[in-house]
C-alpha cells in the first residue's frame, strides 16, 4: 500500500471531522436546547469519530469498487451507520436521555449524508497522497499533447 495514502486518509479524517463536529454541535444544541451538551458531544466525537473514520478509510482503500459515484454512495451509507450509532450513544450518555441521543442521531442521518457525499466528491478530485494517480494523469497529459502535436 502506498505510503502517501496514510497521509491522505489522515487529512481526509481531519477535514471531515471539522465539518462533522460543527454539524453535531449545532444539531445537539438545537435538539437538547443546551449548548453545553452540544459542545460535550462534539468534544467526545473528536476522539471517537477520528479513530472510527480512519479505520473506515483504511478498509475502503482496500475495496475493489472502482465506479466513483457508486463507491461514494455505498461508502457514505456505511460511514453514516457507524457515525450515527456513535452519535446516538454519545448523545444518550452525555444528555442522560436516550430519546435525545436518538433524535440527534436521526437528524444527523440527513445532514451528514449530504455533507459526507460532498466531502467524498471533493476529495476524489484531489490527488494528495495518490502518487500513482498523479503520475498517470501526467502521463495522459503528455501523451495527449504529443498526439495533438503530431497531428498538426
Amino acid at each position: 500500500m502506498p505510503k502517501n495514502s496514510y497521509k491522505r486518509h489522515i487529512a481526509k479524517a481531519i477535514t471531515w471531522r471539522i465539518i462533522g463536529t460543527a454539524d453535531t454541535i449545532l444539531l445537539s444544541w438545537l435538539i437538547s436546547g443546551d449548548s453545553f451538551v452540544g459542545m460535550q458531544i462534539g468534544a467526545f466525537e473528536l476522539i471517537t469519530k477520528m479513530a472510527l473514520y480512519y479505520g473506515h478509510e483504511r478498509i475502503w482503500f482496500k475495496m475493489n469498487i472502482t465506479e466513483s459515484k457508486k463507491r461514494h454512495l455505498i461508502k457514505t451509507i456505511t460511514w453514516r451507520i457507524i457515525g450515527t450509532m456513535d452519535t446516538m450513544l454519545l448523545g444518550w450518555i452525555i444528555s442522560g436521555n436516550p430519546l435525545t441521543g436518538f433524535s440527534i442521531g436521526m437528524a444527523e442521518v440527513i445532514t451528514k449524508m449530504v455533507l459526507y457525499y460532498t466531502h467524498e466528491r471533493i476529495w476524489y478530485k484531489i490527488d494528495f497522497g495518490l502518487e500513482k494517480r498523479r503520475r498517470l494523469k501526467r502521463w495522459k497529459n503528455i501523451s495527449q499533447s504529443t498526439t495533438i502535436g503530431s497531428q498538426e
